[in-house]
């Protein structure tokens, strides 16, 4: 399955989920023909996960993040980074104050929808200041331990085709990302509506501009979340997820396999689906769906295969066919 293919035509009736649902339909207001990639988000926030959207310059990856933000009445800061910036410039530093003792300023990662915006500009040394973050919620700055809010996600974009002046991701930070979503371009229909509301509101880019407003809140993804957490799950659909995970380790076209981290977020995430999907229980029809954004970023295939044209997503693709699925 495609990214663009994460809709949900649930029919359930649980308030939490109408209130997502609200803000799905508020973020449309906005983004046009990234429905998918929108579901996927509002996936990873149901779980607290962290999200890595891949896709060309101009493709409304950042506009999706605040828009989604507004609709959640969540705090959001943006950081583009570069290659001259430094860790405390992400997690905040000590400054000397008027009275002569320091104190500790807040970085922008103090916030709740983090954009972590082209991720992949910055050395490692500075993308490994998320990487507490991302993993514990926390920053371990001058001694001390902060807890960041809650909720707290990352968003990073990274554009796929540029790579003079970038550093690749390692993969202990991209193990860190509940999903790699990929960020298309819009078919022709969609991209004459989104020239249609540039013509008609010069502020076509500006969620406030756009009638965007706050439509659930904290309390309401907190809801959602006991509503993910008794999600059932059978001991049959346990067993297909490390099966699917165990064959990325053997698989002939695969150089680094899932980790057990991998297989984790890949239950999270079914999960999470079939609560979308009004479920109560999962299905291997969830596990297959989020197998693709799930997995794709944590495997490294042989470097043959790559020359051979061979993408995460068809190894994905050949794997879950071999895989034997319960019935």
């Amino acid at each position: 399955m495609t990214d663009t293919n994460l809709s949900t035509g649930s029919t359930n009736d649980s308030e939490a989920r109408a209130a997502i649902g609200r803000v799905q339909a508020e973020v449309g207001k906005v983004i046009v023909g990234q429905d998918g990639v929108v579901a996927g988000v509002l996936t990873a926030l149901l779980v607290e996960g962290h999200v890595l959207l891949e896709g060309v310059p101009g493709v409304a990856k950042s506009l999706m993040v605040t828009t989604l933000a507004a609709a959640l009445d969540l705090e959001t800061r943006r950081i583009q980074f570069t290659p001259d910036l430094m860790p405390s410039d992400i997690t905040g530093q000590l400054v000397l104050g008027r009275d002569g003792d320091f104190d500790y300023r807040e970085g922008p990662v103090f916030t709740n929808l983090l954009l972590a915006d082209e991720l992949n500009r910055t050395p490692p040394k500075t993308q490994s200041a998320l990487l507490e973050a991302m993993q514990e919620r926390q920053v371990s700055a001058a001694g001390v331990t902060r807890p960041l809010p809650a909720p707290f996600i990352v968003v990073a974009t990274q554009n796929p085709i540029e790579y003079e002046g970038t550093y690749p991701l390692p993969e202990a930070q991209l193990d860190r990302f509940l999903f790699q979503l990929i960020v298309e371009y819009p078919d022709a229909h969609e991209e004459l509506e989104i020239l249609n509301r540039h013509h008609l509101k010069v502020d076509a880019a500006d969620p406030g501009a756009m009638g965007v407003s706050a439509v659930a809140g904290v309390s309401d993804l907190e809801a959602a979340r006991a509503e993910v957490h008794q999600i059932e799950v059978e001991a049959r659909v346990l067993q297909y997820i490390v099966d699917v995970a165990v064959a990325t380790r053997t698989h002939g076209a695969i150089e680094l396999g899932v980790s057990p981290r991998g297989s984790t977020m890949l239950l999270h995430a079914a999960k999470a689906w079939a609560w979308w999907n009004g479920r109560a229980y999962v299905t291997p029809d969830e596990v297959q769906a989020m197998a693709r954004p799930v997995l794709r970023h944590r495997l490294r295939l042989r470097p043959d295969v790559l020359l051979d044209g061979g993408t995460a997503d068809g190894v994905l693709d050949a794997l879950l066919n071999d895989v034997p699925v319960p019935r």
